[in-house]
């Protein structure tokens, strides 16, 4: 009982969700995580400009400057995928395409394909749209291992976007559905569960289901929907 009223105390309440310390924990490093290496090799490539001088080079410079922009980036994504800014109204789908793209043109290996003006499925975006939108499209990215192209559109009736991530190998990972879903205890969720389960968490606070639709061979299709 005693460890019941310590595991309530030690978790956030968001509206019938609940964030465990735990998960927000591991949301922190996986965040951290995804910025260590290009922050360290800023770090390196100044340390090396400091001891070689002039000798350095252009290459310890487009070190810098690349790492620089991938810490950048990926700071971008974060910041609408899991903070308050992703909220704003005045953030639209094109603002998402966009620092989405930042991110993905770094390692060149994913494409997207799709119109961020055109018809997505909603006739007005509710607050919250964009930040669901940006975690769908972190989704997307994690179920292709090989690369590949993202595609988003209106999907079948009003209030229904889908996301699809179409490439070699393209799935979800091991459990990514029952996270999303909120299926699985908090116990369960690994590093590589928390974006799924995050986005979960958030979808239902800001009134979206999103969940997973049509996985087939190289396919993977995400729905987002009112609930």
């Amino acid at each position: 009982m005693i460890s019941q009223l310590q595991h309530k105390e030690n978790s956030l309440d968001m509206n019938d969700n609940k964030i465990d310390i735990m998960v927000l924990e591991l949301l922190a490093s996986r965040v951290c995580h995804d910025l260590i290496s290009p922050i360290g090799a800023v770090n390196n490539g100044i340390e090396f400009l400091d001891e070689m001088g002039a000798d350095a080079g252009q290459e310890a410079v487009d070190l810098i400057a690349h790492s620089a922009a991938v810490a950048s980036s990926r700071l971008k994504v974060f910041r609408l995928a899991y903070g308050l800014g992703g909220r704003d109204p005045n953030i639209k789908p094109s603002d998402v395409k966009d620092v989405f793209e930042g991110l993905i043109s770094k390692e060149d290996k994913i494409k997207q394909e799709w119109d961020p003006y055109g018809a997505l499925g909603f006739d007005e975006y509710p607050e919250g749209f964009s930040k669901i939108l940006m975690g769908a499209l972190l989704l997307a990215s994690e179920c292709l291992p090989k690369g590949g192209i993202i595609k988003v559109d209106a999907g079948d009736g009003d209030n229904h976007t889908v996301v699809t991530a179409e490439g070699e190998n393209a799935a979800p990972r091991s459990q990514f559905s029952e996270a999303l879903n909120l299926d699985i205890g908090v116990e369960n969720v690994e590093p590589v569960l928390v974006h799924p389960y995050v986005l979960g968490i958030l979808s239902g606070q800001y009134g979206f289901n999103v969940s997973f639709s049509n996985a087939v061979s190289g396919k993977v299709s995400i729905d987002i929907k009112s609930s």
